[in-house]
């Protein structure tokens, strides 16, 4: 070990190798505080040239390695394992832009690069980098890709996987692919970057991306809505597309008990609204152009859907400021729910059209399983994808249900499955659900996962023990 972490000084640098027990408390936790594990040490690389040579060094010495972007996942996949003393490699340093090119309308970043950091380099050449998360100010664009992270826009951009063009990575051996290509179109064989992309840093370390940027929106409408029902939730989506189209950039739903904790625990929080309602939905529209006239559509169709009894109520921003205010209700609704203390989180993809069945099946089936729990449903209903966590209302109480967590996850996971779903839409499975995974995917699909994961990782040193 000493001779190891000697050879780390040399490629790095003393203050680039930490070892120090307080040094690394913060990159052995996950942000819910329900993963600890224990590293070796963390290493700290600036440029892909030495995320090489610290893979080279981890492979020929035979030590895990386990990549960390910002560390905000939510399943324990960017962090080490207990007892292991694996090397955390952290990307933070790795953080330029690399460049930008308008007339291809791409940006070339390394993995070390904050969301936001991103959507702020997009802006300043007047373009939109559409991925959009609440954690956007310390998540990583390396995370972002090894998560295939969704976020509010996918119902009109997609995920990570239809913004990226092209990525870099070190492979376990400590090899370089550069696949650094900004082509829209590349019919070549295989594409390989979709492998990293979503693999949760079991296949390599993503150090670089070159991803799409998209024309501004010139115009913006926003407005949070009352419904009685998931099934109303739905109804108006359609109706929003049918009459929206391409300018529905995002469509939330939140349930009652989730918007009542965002209420409970952030400070200057308001009800838009004047009565409460079982369900809300937060809807964006957006254009190009600046005479788009999205705010009167948008009333349009709340008016349409107002007549139809879809809706109860409805509250249109008046500014960028309300819009702001608006959507902090929706962001705000993972840390409210930490505030709260644990619960049992399920990220749950469905086809769109079977979430209010999935609703009414789940909430019946845990509560007789169960009894009374709290359950905080809200997310991205536009593209299927919903956050549906449960939780005691008495501390005592939820710690004895924490630990029946199998039984819960298997009722969720049993139904999201029977009605054609997936039980990770866009968290991944790290830890939480490597196990549980086994009961859902067929074998075959299981054996081609562990085939290319022999074929890139023979020595399994790459994350261990997650996904796989």
């Amino acid at each position: 070990m000493l001779q190891v972490l000697e050879r780390f000084r040399t490629i790095l640098g003393d203050g680039y190798v930490l070892t120090q027990p307080a040094d690394l408390v913060p990159y052995e936790a996950d942000w819910r505080g329900r993963y600890l594990g224990e590293a070796l040490c963390v290493v700290r690389p600036a440029s892909t040239a030495e995320v090489a040579a610290v893979v080279k060094a981890c492979a020929e010495h035979q030590l895990a390695m386990v990549p960390q972007g910002g560390n905000t996942g939510l399943v324990g996949g960017g962090v080490p394992r207990m007892g292991r003393r694996e090397v955390v490699v952290s990307l933070s340093r790795m953080n330029r832009v690399l460049d930008v090119d308008g007339a291809n309308s791409t940006i070339t970043v390394e993995a070390g690069c904050t969301l936001a950091a991103v959507q702020a380099a997009a802006h300043d050449v007047d373009r939109l980098f559409p991925l959009s998360l609440a954690s956007e100010g310390t998540c990583q664009i390396g995370g972002n890709l090894a998560c295939n992270a969704g976020g509010v826009q996918v119902l009109r951009y997609g995920n990570m996987r239809e913004l990226t063009l092209g990525i870099e990575a070190v492979l376990p051996d400590g090899r370089v692919w550069n696949g650094l290509r900004g082509l829209r179109k590349d019919n070549t064989g295989y594409d390989l970057k979709q492998l990293f992309i979503g693999s949760e840093g079991t296949l390599g370390i993503i150090t670089a991306a070159v991803l799409k940027l998209l024309p501004m929106p010139r115009s913006r409408a926003v407005a949070w809505v009352a419904l009685a029902s998931p099934a109303a939730a739905i109804a108006l989506l359609g109706l929003m597309r049918a009459r929206a189209a391409e300018r529905l950039s995002a469509f939330e739903v939140i349930g009652e008990a989730a918007f009542d904790l965002v209420v409970q625990h952030m400070p200057g929080v308001f009800s838009p609204l004047a009565e409460r309602a079982p369900w809300y939905a937060l809807i964006e529209l957006g254009d190009s152009d600046p005479a788009g006239g999205v705010k009167i559509l948008l009333e349009d169709i709340l008016g349409l859907a107002l007549e139809e009894r879809l809706i109860s109520d409805a509250a249109v921003a008046a500014s960028l400021a309300q819009m702001a205010d608006l959507w902090a209700l929706r962001e705000w609704i993972s840390e409210a729910q930490k505030i709260e203390g644990i619960s049992v989180k399920h990220d749950i993809s469905l086809p769109v059209s079977r979430i209010p069945e999935f609703l009414d099946a789940a909430g019946s089936a845990l509560a007789e399983h169960f009894g009374p729990l709290r359950i905080v449903a809200f997310g991205h209903a536009g593209d299927g994808n919903l956050h549906y966590n449960l939780s005691r209302f008495n501390a005592a109480e939820n710690t004895a249900f924490i630990a029946r967590s199998a039984e819960a996850n298997q009722i969720v996971h049993d139904l999201v499955t029977s009605l054609g779903g997936s039980i990770s839409a866009e968290h991944g499975l790290g830890q939480l659900k490597r196990d549980e995974i086994r009961r859902y995917k067929s074998g075959i699909e299981l054996e081609m996962m562990r085939g290319i994961k022999q074929l890139l990782d023979p020595a399994g040193i790459m994350n261990p023990g997650k996904v796989l």
